[in-house]
């Protein structure tokens, strides 16, 4: 049953497993967005830092691919926010099925950076999914700020894993991971101190904020976002997005375990959530399909 299944996308499919629980640790974290982006991404490089040094990892970049993964580490950021704060202001449901317009933006974008046409049956996929999150937003309208926030997460997210997608080929995965989660903290940092948001109690959290923080930093960003990045060394940034996707399944799921009064949702929303799904299982069997229809040398 699985034979056709590699070990990337065994791997992927596993830290995907692990990202299903960002979405609960983001809602029992109960500082806000904006302080649970900056405490995470603080830990996770401290984290990093600390196993790449005892590695010996080589750290080194030029200046100017070090301006360019600062630069995606402020979209990284901005995506953790959006996506932090989707869930803050609806619920994890919404944010975790706004999210999978990744999928549509990813089969947009990616071509454009892959200079590659643009393949028909990933933007119908893309559209399909579009046309599930609109039966949901035509009866959960009251989450309309969960959906706007969702998207903009799903839109940055696609960005910075295509630009990973091509800097990957000549810029190793602890590189790329420490300077753009050291980048976005950085950038993060000045527009918190700009904005007049940090406070004394900005600083102050609760212990059992603290622990979920360093469970979420250590075991679901530092690990995941090292290995998600080498697998885009022998996987699309498409078909990582669209495996992502699977991230709704897990959350939802979880959510509806943990907090069912606020999670449980409208008929609607299920059958849009199942058309998602269905578009992510036949994505992977045109795939296979068009792989196996390649000709061999």
């Amino acid at each position: 049953m699985f034979k056709n299944i590699s070990k990337p996308q065994l791997l992927l499919h596993f830290i995907v497993f692990i990202w299903g629980w960002s979405p609960i640790l983001g809602k029992a974290i109960s500082v806000q967005a904006f302080q649970l982006v900056w405490f995470r991404m603080l830990m996770t490089v401290i984290t990093l830092l600390i196993f790449f040094t005892s590695q010996k990892s080589n750290l080194k970049v030029s200046r100017k691919k070090f301006f360019i993964l600062f630069s995606i580490g402020a979209v990284l950021a901005f995506h953790w926010f959006c996506f932090y704060n989707a869930i803050k202001v609806s619920n994890v449901s919404v944010t975790l099925v706004a999210f999978s317009t990744g999928t549509l933006f990813t089969s947009i974008i990616e071509p454009i950076f892959y200079k590659r046409r643009i393949v028909w049956y990933e933007i119908l996929f893309g559209l399909l999914i579009i046309g599930a999150i609109s039966i949901i937003f035509t009866v959960e309208i009251q989450y309309y700020l969960g959906f706007i926030f969702g998207m903009l997460a799903a839109l940055t997210s696609s960005l910075f894993t295509v630009w990973n997608g091509v800097l990957v080929r000549n810029t190793t995965s602890e590189q790329i991971t420490f300077y753009e989660l050291s980048g976005g903290w950085i950038c993060l940092t000045i527009y918190l101190f700009f904005a007049g948001e940090f406070s004394k109690e900005f600083f102050i959290i609760s212990s059992a904020d603290f622990f979920f923080l360093a469970v979420f930093s250590v075991v679901g960003t530092a690990f995941p976002f090292v290995a998600s990045t080498n697998l885009l060394k022998k996987l699309s940034p498409f078909t990582v997005t669209l495996t992502v996707n699977l991230e709704t399944v897990y959350g939802i799921f979880f959510a509806i375990l943990l907090w069912p009064s606020t999670e449980h949702m409208t008929t609607s929303f299920y059958i849009g959530t199942v058309i998602i799904l269905c578009v992510i299982l036949t994505n992977g069997i045109v795939k296979a399909k068009m792989k196996k229809a390649l000709p061999t040398t």
